[in-house]
């Protein structure tokens, strides 16, 4: 097992990375190169994922300098043989982002392509800016995308819009991507990150617990279920704060004078 990883002692140079007591913001900032994904981005994201997974937090990703992350960083995607592709060097960061025991938000402006794209999909929110333009061209550079857009974006926009960005290159604009829910709101460049914070203050309104079951019997798969619906009720039955805040919202119904149901007392 890792030590404890303490992010603010660490030194980041491909990220800024900032703590609040129950979200991270992560920036891609790499912005001579439009935050294009290389080795070093990659190693500090699992130095973040390895925080997040020690001590459970809302994680927001976002990039720099009006883009979100114009893919792979070509020049090393270049010289990638056979055996880098084995290794899964962007696939294997993405799935550890969308297995964060807490719920991720991609923020997304500008560019959103290719790997920067796959790192979207990855999230489980994705809200933009008008000027998002998402896509996989892959094809283009004579590759595949490789590294979650082949089977997730299938699941997130149907097999007819994914055969379109994956095999002839289509790229969306925001008013597209609404469409097809790949984004679920669009947000002025100014707001966009107040828009990411009041999601994730949403979010931190719930059960920390009951979000992070909620999260992983959603991802199960299908033959899982009913049983981990059973079993991860089971778990949440027995927290205190189940208690507490069953006790809390009978409190406040009783406070107003209306009966669980919403009825008012006679």
């Amino acid at each position: 097992m890792p030590g404890a990883v303490d992010l603010a002692a660490e030194t980041f140079s491909a990220l800024l990375v900032e703590e609040c007591a129950d979200r991270v913001v992560v920036l891609l900032n790499r912005p001579e190169v439009r935050n294009a994904i290389d080795q070093q981005m990659v190693d500090e994201l699992h130095v973040v994922c390895t925080a997040l997974e020690q001590t459970p937090r809302i994680l927001v990703i976002a990039g720099t300098d009006g883009v979100f992350a114009s893919g792979a960083d070509i020049r090393q995607l270049r010289e990638r043989r056979r055996d880098d592709a084995l290794q899964g060097i962007n696939s294997t960061i993405f799935i550890r982002i969308a297995k964060l025991p807490m719920p991720v938000i991609a923020a997304l402006d500008g560019y959103c392509l290719g790997g920067g794209a796959e790192l979207a999909y990855a999230a489980d929110f994705r809200i933009g800016t008008p000027s998002v333009q998402i896509g996989n061209p892959e094809t283009g550079l004579g590759i595949l995308a490789a590294a979650g857009a082949g089977w997730r974006l299938k699941e997130l926009v149907g097999e007819p819009v994914a055969k379109q960005i994956l095999l002839a290159g289509r790229v969306l604009g925001a008013e597209e991507a609404l469409a097809v829910n790949l984004i679920s709101g669009i947000h002025d460049t100014a707001d966009l990150m107040a828009a990411a914070h009041s999601l994730a203050d949403r979010i931190g309104r719930q059960d920390p617990l009951a979000v992070r079951i909620t999260k992983q019997v959603f991802h199960a798969p299908a033959e899982a279920h009913p049983l981990i619906d059973q079993l991860a009720q089971g778990i949440l039955f027995e927290s205190q704060a189940k208690f507490d805040r069953m006790q809390a919202f009978l409190d406040t119904k009783a406070a107003r004078g209306t009966q669980p149901g919403g009825k008012k007392d006679s």
